[in-house]
């Protein structure tokens, strides 16, 4: 066997007379080579190279069709198809109609030529090459197709049937579903001529009778979808205990699933497609029922039925005999947690969600189901599905649920059902939090639940939505069987704790466990009577309040208090219980009974009475008790902010006993601070009280807060960083951590600090009380919290810090700026130089991450806790000294916002302001500046309008060159990384600070969105300005949007970190910033071409939750771009935008990103090509990029009428070969463990996400702990030919 091939050689043999036979040859032996297993890499790419060379020559096509149609071998035969399908795809436009017409006669003749011995892949590559074809001709020089197709139909045999079943939903899926620019440029023939040949004559003409007809595609007035569902119906007669006849149907059923969502509707219907679908589902066969579940679900996910077509193809499947044939299969399909049927338990989980389309046609139609139709059966098969032991499958059937107890009519019909009792005993039961459970646990809904999540967050993010669905379930069942449902739900509350440690261990501070069964029963039966509460609200509100309703509330609320007396009376030592009904007790003071005051102040009393001593020797039960009294103090102020009126009745007993207990010096800083905090709340959100006396006796709280600001020794020490270090002892931690040379010792948890270490430490949290921070952020925190603006309290609020804003912002941007400074580490001057590189270490925040921590988070406290003594102890209390002054001073100016003119009424703060955020941003880590971002946030929310020019300027410019300063750089250490295994310990880091920096990218990227969102809501948090600001009439200001885009000093470093975002590896953060770049895109064109396009690209990305909203005409906002900062923009996005667009394009981490990013780039030229030659050279300097390909993209995206998907479709044509393909594709990637979101559906995938909707981000590592490596991209970065 040769080892090489010259290239040159079949153009040779063919100048020579005898090119044919020589040319088949060399095509065999060619490809010998590529598949023996004994040809050397070096002879196989060159054999791999000639058989690539083949399809560029002219006689390409004949050499296909004889390989193809006169050869044994099936290897021989798909080259050659290759070879047709090749011409067809990329040369058919230069062919003339004589050649076209012959390649058409190769693939008919291939077609005739096929046998039930012909491999199945064979057989479906000449399909593909009849529906390329057909694309290409169809319903234009080929009209006689659909003859064809009914002759293949005809003939004997299934084998010609499986075939044009195969072509037919692949010209659907092509047609209906693709990008394909070969269908974009041909749709509206194409799907015209669809539905002509798959509907009955006598339907389209009744549907359409002033249709045009030419050209005539049909072949008979029948159509293909009778003609398939009479086929259906012919194999089920035959049984389909015959693989073949199987076969048979399962295709056709899924020619059904793909035309079902775009066919007429009465089409189904007259050929009785759904009860064909039935049909099947009650065969014995499981191909056959998926494909028949398949084609269902496609059915009932369509929504816009007209109330005919809901009586024709929904109302029947609530019939007797559907209910009972889906009781059957829903049986059927149910699997043993410990033995899953990997079969049933996929059709099970399709079942569910195609019963929940059905189920929400009630919620839909409910008006027009037909008088006498009795849904009973149909509700209690949804009763039967939501018991699933699996809570994938049960979860569709709980919303479908929710909607229906929610809707007006059949809500209070369906309450009535026998069933709902049980109903409302599975929603209580299963808010038990299940994520809590021991991992050994073999409850089938736990093993279930683990087997369909790949990840604690993912776990966590379900049983969210399943918890947030089963409190609907109860606040409705509540709302419509009020008295009834509570009874139940107390009375089981009440039995579970009289019996909570029955079958249980007794309570054992040594071994305390914080999520106990005891625990996890409160909880959950905590958890259901809030949701009852809730139902009771919205009876409430639902009521016209006549004399039988208040009875009936007056009886139901003096329950209620004797229920919650006798849970006051109950003693538990568990301090996780204990937290658990203090939390459902203030619940019931300010919700149910929220008119008994004398109740509100037996909670108060229970809670200033029960004050748990600590028990330090047993640590897991101390925290506990910690926990407890944390949540007693919220529980207090929550207490004093929704019922200040009662509380004001006995405040002066309530203000002695305060003083009592702060003058008894066992308070702490945070006790003391609570207290007053309460008394503070009363005073400032009571009702009834004179103005003047609240301002009184409120300044009597907050003057002493002014005074500390006042104090010449904080100033003093304030006025330079040394000074600040003393105020907090980080003067004596440098110095102590140079004596014990922290640097050398590897394991800082293993050494224990010594009397001076330990003493540090101390003063270390002594010293955070003598700061005026902590009790600045309380008082500020609940002046403004929950509070309407012009409403007393806010205008209280307003006058009392009015003078103190001057005294307190220069010194707290003072500890701001130095809190950044402090990770700097050449400001530890009191370090050698040589240990200034441990100043990192030393600050970096410990914390525990789901899904990449070892251990539960439980686990990762005790350890902590557990080194509190040693030197790794020490470097907690000192980043957690800089982490106090950092984020309260983050927590006050937030307050200050809320403030309006008071805080953004300085003249001479942005500047300064905007130093102290950013100046030392970057030595924050990823971890910390997301608290940053989020406080920038507010800071652009909260600004008035009149004062966004002078404020927002200074502050976004920063912000966004340091956020792309800071995240880019991560990126590239990232990517440094990745060349350097890691193992143990290291990997678990570095995967850490990998998530992290994909939540900080996001957290940015969001920040964009939500300033670029053409949906936002004008003024701070949609309202009016602020106290002393006069109403600002409409128009008067550019919108937040528009103001950032018309101001060059924000738009440049917004621009430059969004097209650097294009590249960062994080799907998810590149989806968000490519939909903002086609948003704004149009804002830097001119009016007559964003006009011209307007129409296909009316929507635009919305704010942080990816959704779109209409953005209204370009430039109707009456506030126009200048046009220096339009060009210079535009030649921005044109140049690095369009540059970094297609870089992505050819990366392989992209592909699933493609569509986007072609959407992206056709968007620039559209709205750009017109104004200026950039994008058209920056395309021509791409490899293998022809000019007129170039120009003849460019000339049909920029006319008028273009959809947005046809535009798309033309640019990745044009930018095919520069396309990545994904590691797994190219074969780099070695499977580690197959991801449960291979074969999810997308319903399921919601589920699996927070709020039922937020796609995650990229996730990191696999089943082996090993990260994936960046593709190496050797010549993208040289790809745009620049000098």
């Amino acid at each position: 066997m040769a080892s090489t091939i010259p290239l040159n050689g079949v153009a040779g043999a063919a100048a020579s007379g005898n090119g044919g036979g020589d040319a088949i040859l060399k095509i065999h032996e060619a490809l010998k080579i590529v598949y023996s297993p004994q040809s050397t890499n070096q002879a196989r790419q060159e054999a791999q190279a000639f058989l690539e060379s083949v399809k560029s020559l002219p006689e390409a096509p004949e050499h296909g069709f004889n390989l193809a149609f006169n050869q044994q071998d099936p290897i021989v035969r798909h080259y050659g198809l290759s070879l047709l399908e090749h011409a067809v795809k990329h040369r058919w436009a230069d062919y003339t109609p004589e050649l076209q017409e012959c390649l058409r006669n190769y693939m008919l003749r291939l077609t005739k030529a096929i046998t039930d011995r012909d491999p199945l892949y064979l057989r479906n590559k000449i399909a593909q090459l009849w529906v390329e074809i057909a694309k290409r001709a169809w319903g234009a020089s080929w009209l006689d197709m659909d003859a064809m197709l009914v002759h293949l139909w005809q003939l004997p045999g299934f084998v010609h049937k499986l075939f044009v079943l195969k072509v037919l939903e692949s010209l659907s899926e092509d047609i209906f579903n693709s990008d394909d620019v070969v269908v974009a440029l041909r749709e509206g023939a194409l799907s015209k001529a669809c539905v002509e040949i798959f509907t009955p004559a006598a339907i389209l003409s009744e549907e359409f009778p002033n249709r045009q007809k030419n050209p005539e595609v049909r072949f008979q007035a029948e159509g293909w979808l009778p003609r398939i569902t009479q086929f259906i119906g012919e194999c089920l007669s035959a049984g389909v205990q015959s693989e073949d006849v199987a076969a048979c149907a399962a295709k056709a059923l899924n020619v059904l699933t793909s035309v079902i969502p775009w066919v007429i509707p009465k089409a189904i219907s007259a050929v009785n497609g759904r009860g064909v679908m039935c049909s099947c589902l009650a065969t014995s066969s499981v191909p056959v029922q998926k494909a028949a579940l398949e084609a269902l679900y496609a059915l009932y996910s369509r929504s816009n039925y007209t109330e005919e077509e809901f009586v024709d193809l929904v109302v029947p499947m609530y019939g007797p005999e559907a209910v009972d044939l889906c009781r059957r299969l829903y049986e059927w399909s149910t699997v043993d947690a410990h033995d899953i049927d990997e079969d049933k338990y996929q059709f099970a989980k399709k079942f569910s969600e195609m019963l929940c389309c059905l189920g929400n046609y009630l919620d839909r139609k409910f008006t027009a189901i037909p008088v006498g139709t009795n849904v009973q059966g149909f509700l209690e098969l949804l009763m039967l599905v939501v018991q699933s032991q699996s809570l994938v499958v049960s979860i569709p059937i709980l919303l479908t649920w929710t909607r229906i107890l929610s809707h007006r009519a059949l809500g209070p019909a369906a309450v009535e059902m026998p069933f709902i009792g049980n109903l409302l005993e599975l929603c209580s039961n299963r808010l038990l939090r299940y994520e809590w459970l021991p991992e050994d646990t073999e409850d089938p809904i736990y093993v279930l639940l683990n087997e369909d999540t790949d990840t604690v967050p993912e776990r966590h993010a379900f049983l969210g939505n399943y918890r947030r669905y089963c409190c609907s379930v109860i606040e409705s069942i509540v709302n419509l069987q009020l008295q009834g449902a509570f009874t139940v739900i107390l009375n089981r509350a009440e039995h579970a704790l009289n019996t909570l440690y029955d079958g249980q261990p007794p309570l054992s501070p040594a071994n305390y466990q914080k999520n106990s069964m005891p625990v996890l029963t409160v909880d959950c039966h905590a958890t259901v009577i809030e949701a009852a509460l809730k139902g009771y609200d919205k009876w409430k509100l639902s009521r016209n309040r006549t004399d039988e309703d208040k009875q009936t509330s007056a009886a139901l609320d003096q329950y209620l208090e004797k229920w919650c007396t006798q849970l006051l009376a109950m003693k538990f030592e568990d301090p996780q219980i204990r937290k658990r009904i203090l939390q459902l007790l203030v619940n019931f003071s300010t919700r149910a009974l929220e008119s008994n005051p004398s109740f509100m102040l037996k909670v108060l009393e229970h809670i200033l009475m029960t004050w748990p001593a600590p028990q330090p020797e047993y640590r897991v039960y101390n925290d506990a008790i910690k926990d407890l009294q944390t949540e007693s103090m919220v529980e207090l102020q929550r207490l004093a902010s929704k019922m200040p009126d009662p509380l004001l009745d006995v405040y002066d007993q309530l203000e002695a006993k305060v003083k009592e207990m702060i003058a008894s010096g066992t308070l702490d800083e945070k006790r003391q601070i609570a207290y007053q905090s309460f008394l503070f709340i009363i005073i400032h959100r009571a009702t009834r009280i004179d103005q003047e006396v609240r301002l009184q006796r409120l300044n009597a709280f907050i003057e002493p807060v002014k005074n500390q600001w006042r104090d010449e020794a904080l100033k003093q020490a304030l006025s330079s960083y040394e000074g600040f270090c003393q105020l907090l002892g980080l003067d004596k931690v440098q110095k102590y951590i140079a004596q014990r040379q922290i640097h050398q010792i590897t394991d800082w948890g293993e050494v224990d600090l010594d009397a001076e270490g330990l003493a540090l430490q101390a003063e270390l949290e002594q010293r955070q009380t003598m700061l005026p921070l902590r009790v600045t952020k309380s008082f500020l925190t609940y002046s403004v919290e929950r509070l309407e603006k012009n409403s007393p309290p806010y205008q209280a609020s307003c006058l009392l810090w009015k003078d103190g804003f001057p005294l307190i912002l220069p010194e707290l941007l003072k500890f701001l700026s130095y809190a950044h400074a402090s990770h700097s580490p050449s400001n530890w001057t009191l370090l050698p130089a040589e240990m200034q590189g441990v100043v990192h270490r030393v600050l970096a925040d410990r914390f525990w991450q789901a899904g990449i921590s070892e251990g539960s988070k439980d686990d990762f406290y005790a350890r902590v806790l557990g080194k509190k003594n040693t030197l790794e102890g020490l470097a907690s209390s000192i980043r957690g000294a800089v982490r106090f002054v950092r984020e309260t001073c983050y927590a006050i100016l937030y307050c200050m916002t809320r403030l309006d003119t008071h805080f953004y009424g300085f003249l001479e703060l942005p500047n300064p302001l905007a130093e102290a955020l950013f100046a030392d941003s970057l030595y924050l880590s990823s971890h910390q500046v997301i608290n940053l971002l989020t406080l920038s946030r507010f800071l652009v929310d909260h600004c008035p309008l009149p004062l966004r020019e002078h404020f927002l300027p200074p502050i976004l410019a920063t912000c966004f060159r340091q956020m792309d300063a800071k995240i880019s750089s991560e990126w590239e250490k990232l990517g440094q990384r990745e060349t350097v295994q890691a193992a143990g310990e290291e990997l678990t880091e570095e995967m850490k600070a990998e998530s992290i920096l994909r939540q900080l990218t996001y957290s940015a990227v969001v920040m964009v969105a939500d300033v670029l969102d053409p949906a936002r809501p004008e003024g701070p948090s949609g309202e009016a300005e602020g106290l002393e600001s006069p109403a600002v009439p409409p128009g008067k200001f550019p919108p937040l949007r528009k103001f950032c885009l018309m101001n060059p000093s924000i738009a440049v470093p917004l621009l430059v970190f969004c097209s650097h975002a294009i590249r960062m590896h994080d799907g998810r953060c590149c989806g968000v910033v490519l939909r903002v770049f086609r948003s704004i895109i149009p804002e830097f064109s001119t009016p007559e071409i964003a006009k011209l396009h307007h129409k296909e690209h009316h929507h635009h990305f919305s704010g942080s939750t990816g959704t779109t909203a209409a953005a209204g005409a370009p430039f109707s906002d009456g506030f126009a771009i200048p046009a220096a900062t339009a060009h210079e923009i535009r030649e921005f996005i044109c140049t690095e935008v369009l540059k970094a667009a297609i870089q992505s394009l050819h990366d392989p981490y992209f592909v699933d990103s493609q569509k986007e990013i072609g959407a992206l780039i056709a968007a620039i030229l559209a709205y750009y090509a017109p104004l200026t030659p950039t994008p058209r050279a920056i395309l021509l300097s791409l490899p293998s990029v022809k000019p007129a390909e170039v120009d003849r993209t460019i000339e049909y995206v920029c006319k008028g009428g273009v959809s947005s998907r046809h535009q798309r479709a033309m640019v990745l044509e044009l930018l095919e070969e520069l396309k990545g393909v994904s590691v797994a594709e190219m074969g780099k990637l070695e499977k580690s463990g197959a991801s449960k979101k291979k074969g999810r559906s997308k319903m399921a995938q919601e589920f699996m996400t927070p709020g039922g909707g937020q796609q995650p981000g990229g996730q990191v590592g696999g089943a082996s702990g090993q990260r994936e490596k960046t593709p190496d991209l050797e010549g993208v970065a040289g790809m745009f030919n620049e000098g």
